[in-house]
């Protein structure tokens, strides 16, 4: 047993060596933990910022004049006044993201008591900032009414409070800061440990294996302890550094108990590409082969949207993918300071899949082996 680990130490040493020494790894690694992370986390936004907006003002009233004043930066561009004739050409054209047609007589019909209604059109192309933007504008045109006339208010039969509990301001790039981190894990140890595998066999380093006292399991260990370390490594200074340090986002829970669940997830997407690098014959196949898998595991993981709002048979399905219930941990880790006695569930089933992915993987390597023999 002691030989058979120090052959993994040491076949795993060479991988390192072996990333040390190809340049364009090396790039993608500081990259996507860095600049990737912190470009998406300040420039992908599910808030409303700078939209465009116009009006229709038929009432020509104080009250119309207010509610132009108050579609304010950095939410709303200056508000453009258009024609109703204009509305429909205007908005296909992508000219506004929104239009609010103030209706004749508008501020005479809420003096009067009447309820008048102000139509809020909308461009649903930029489907996040359409469904934002129109609440937006519903509590702009309610508050500046109810500041102006008072009276106009009527008693709602229950009131609604709301608390925000993780992330009080909303701040999507607090979101998406963490859950790039998470989705780069799952993508560069597939990447690296497929291109490891494929590297062997195009250098021709594969028959130089084969005559070694080794066996496929050792080799094929190597290569996940190697480039998991990596990615460990690269993730967690990302977490501090770039997330915490530069970005400025609170991480509630523990980064070590972070650090072990990575670990446990990396078993499973390790030898999820080594498993897929033994189908593919070049680095250009193991390219087209493994984009399909992270664009379903990225974006079905829950990391994008709810898990809870897919139908029910394609979250049963799911919950064979391990980037599933990584995302589900990191999240109760990162975002809500959960401890282990919380996400056990999930580093179990972590545990469970990445023995099987192993398992798979060892099989498809000792065959692709032997066939290389």
């Amino acid at each position: 047993m002691i030989a058979r680990l120090a052959r993994i130490v040491r076949l795993g040493v060479k991988e390192l060596y072996s990333l040390r020494a190809d340049p364009v790894m090396l790039f993608l690694i500081v990259y996507t933990f860095t600049f990737a992370i912190y470009t998406v986390a300040s420039g992908a936004r599910f808030e409303v910022e700078n939209a465009a907006v116009a009006i229709v003002d038929e009432d020509g009233s104080r009250l119309s004049a207010r509610l132009k004043d108050a579609l304010l930066a950095p939410f709303f561009q200056t508000p453009q006044a258009i024609s109703v004739r204009e509305v429909d050409a205007a908005l296909d054209a992508g000219r506004f993201g929104f239009v609010v047609q103030i209706p004749p007589k508008f501020e005479e019909d809420i003096v009067a008591g009447r309820s008048p209604a102000v139509g809020i059109e909308v461009d649903a192309t930029a489907m996040s900032q359409a469904g934002n933007g129109a609440r937006y504008l519903q509590e702009i045109v309610q508050r500046e009414v109810l500041a102006m006339f008072p009276a106009a208010a009527v008693a709602a039969p229950v009131d609604v409070v709301v608390r925000v509990a993780f992330n009080p301001n909303l701040k999507s790039g607090w979101f998406m800061a963490v859950m790039q981190v998470i989705n780069n894990v799952t993508m560069l140890s597939v990447i690296l440990t497929g291109a490891a595998l494929i590297r062997e066999r195009e250098h021709g380093t594969i028959e130089h294996l084969l005559v070694m006292p080794v066996t496929p399991i050792e080799i094929m260990l190597a290569k996940i302890w190697a480039n998991g370390l990596v990615i460990v490594v690269a993730a967690t200074l990302s977490l501090i550094f770039v997330v915490e340090g530069l970005l400025g986002v609170p991480i509630a829970g523990s980064i070590p108990l972070f650090v072990l669940a990575t670990i446990v997830y990396l078993f499973s997407v390790t030898a999820l590409g080594i498993l897929v690098a033994t189908i593919a014959g070049s680095m250009a196949q193991f390219g087209l082969v493994v984009m399909p898998v992270l664009i379903v595991m990225n974006l079905l993981s829950g990391s994008s949207t709810p898990l809870e709002s897919m139908p029910e048979w394609l979250q049963t399905a799911m919950q064979a993918s391990p980037s599933t219930h990584f995302v589900k941990l990191s999240q109760a880790v990162l975002y809500r300071g959960a401890g282990l006695d919380i996400v056990w569930p999930q580093m179990a089933a972590l545990l469970a899949i990445g023995l099987a992915f192993l398992a798979l993987a060892g099989m498809r390597f000792r065959a692709a082996l032997l066939k290389a023999q």
